[in-house]
């Protein structure tokens, strides 16, 4: 990898301090931005910023090769309390930006991580081209965020590569699972708690070990041939059934079943697994983690 910069915006977050960690690993030379007070990665630099201050971003020196755009607020239901925030932050920040990149002679490629929940759901694997639906306001802020990428491209030229992930699993940092459905079941099990699924837990997800997510990322998002193209995350595709069974076996815990919650059962989406076919052909690189292995491993 043969980058002379790279900034990552929302580099606290998830996915954000494993991307850093990981171009710090490669030699990179990167500039983590978050709006707190300090990197939570170790010995890089780091600007602290908020997104939303237009003043404050315009100032900003974010000249580089390659941004990695992870700021933002995500969920589902809370999102329709809290809709101004979530305008603000993932809509208008990203608008901010990119209007101060205008001001570069060249401007870096925007690498932007997008999600699952932009698709709507089907008993078949999904490709990039598949009907969208936007059942909550940080859908529908993607959803938006991606096609406000396409327009600047069109006018501006600020080029971007698009990646949805699905479900994202695992922490190379510390024990701390709380992310998402894997840490939720892991959370449980370790506990000694019953795993409890809506419905008969038969939707499918794919699923996609976070390294495996970072590598993919980096490594399609600053390919010549990615240039303004959208990917799926690759990675395995189990019913939730089939993983909270698999922690179930290991834990000698319970998985039991209740009805839907209302709310729940109309923003959910559905099956979404992902046809990752388009990033596989590009990057012909495996998968390093299997999830099995790493639930009974794990712990």
């Amino acid at each position: 990898m043969n980058v002379s910069k790279c900034v990552v915006l929302g580099a606290n977050g998830y996915i954000g301090r494993h991307i850093v960690k990981m171009l710090a690993e490669k030699r990179c030379d990167v500039l983590a931005v978050d709006i707190q007070g300090a990197s939570l990665v170790n010995n890089v630099h780091y600007l602290q910023l908020d997104i939303t201050d237009k003043a404050r971003v315009e100032k900003a020196d974010l000249s580089c090769d390659f941004m990695i755009f992870l700021s933002g607020l995500t969920g589902t239901y809370n999102s329709f309390e809290n809709y101004e925030q979530y305008i603000k932050v993932n809509e208008i920040g990203l608008l901010n930006v990119l209007n101060s990149l205008r001001k570069y002679l060249k401007s870096p490629r925007i690498v932007f991580s997008s999600t699952r929940l932009v698709y709507k759901g089907n008993e078949n694997i999904i490709a990039e081209d598949d009907e969208k639906e936007g059942k909550t306001i940080y859908a529908i802020n993607k959803l938006a965020c991606e096609n406000i990428l396409k327009a600047y491209e069109n006018i501006f030229k600020i080029p971007y590569t698009i990646f949805r992930t699905c479900v994202p699993y695992g922490n190379l940092f510390d024990d701390n699972y709380s992310f998402g459905t894997i840490g939720f079941f892991l959370k449980n099990a370790k506990n000694g708690q019953p795993i409890v699924l809506y419905g008969d837990g038969s939707m499918r997800r794919t699923f996609t070990h976070i390294e495996d997510v970072c590598e993919q990322i980096l490594s399609a998002g600053m390919h010549p041939a990615a240039l303004n193209m959208i990917y799926n995350i690759g990675g395995e595709s189990f019913s939730l059934f089939e993983i909270a069974n698999l922690f179930a076996e290991k834990y000698n815990i319970e998985v039991k079943f209740c009805p839907w919650p209302e709310n729940d059962l109309l923003i959910e989406s559905g099956h979404t697994v992902f046809d990752s076919k388009r990033i596989e052909k590009l990057l012909k690189k495996p998968l390093k983690y299997k999830l099995r292995d790493w639930v009974y491993s794990h712990g």
